[in-house]
């Protein structure tokens, strides 16, 4: 059963996301809720023609070092995600797609925060230079399913957007490509 919210009040509001606190009532009982209200995201993984995958390496400073993930960025207002997927893979990886497949779409910490993220995957890729934004650092590496595989196994890869992206691809493509993981 929904809970009824009682009040809502938002505390901060921020470029990348609000914080907001609700005042709910449930089974007779009054709770407040903190939450991180975000307008949601995108996820890409480009296969290239040689079945390589690229991901960018960055500078997170919420975990103090860089990590190695799949492009992503937020949904602008009024952008639907297929559209934020075709800006972001230009923009960090410079390339456009032919198709752009929805692998998924998971909330990151739904315990408290609304983002939603929309995984996709490219495929017919064009070279078109990258685009990066201001206060974009990111270098693009480029590896098979099978050494991303291992990557994760032995820690390499900590981002899980990017382990779900990367699972969610092999497990489609497992049945038509010879060279991923069964």
């Amino acid at each position: 059963m929904k809970p009824e919210i009682v009040r809502s009040e938002t505390i901060y509001e921020g470029k990348v996301f609000d914080v907001r606190i609700d005042t709910i009532r449930e089974n007779g009982k009054t709770h407040d809720r903190e939450m991180v209200i975000h307008s949601g995201s995108i996820v890409i993984l480009p296969i290239f023609d040689d079945d390589t995958v690229a991901l960018v390496r960055q500078y997170r400073h919420a975990t103090g070092k860089e990590l190695l993930e799949l492009a992503a960025g937020g949904i602008e207002k009024g952008e639907d995600p297929e559209s934020g997927a075709a800006r972001e893979l230009e923009e960090e990886i410079g390339v456009t797609a032919e198709k752009l497949e929805l692998l998924c779409s998971v909330y990151v910490s739904p315990g408290f925060l609304s983002e939603k993220m929309h995984i996709y995957m490219a495929t017919g890729l064009t070279e078109v230079g990258q685009k990066l934004e201001g206060d974009e650092d990111l270098t693009i590496e480029r590896y098979s399913f099978e050494k991303l595989h291992e990557m994760i196994e032995n820690g390499e890869i900590e981002d899980a957007k990017t382990i779900v992206g990367i699972t969610m691809a092999a497990t489609l493509l497992s049945g038509t490509r010879a060279s991923l993981p069964a």
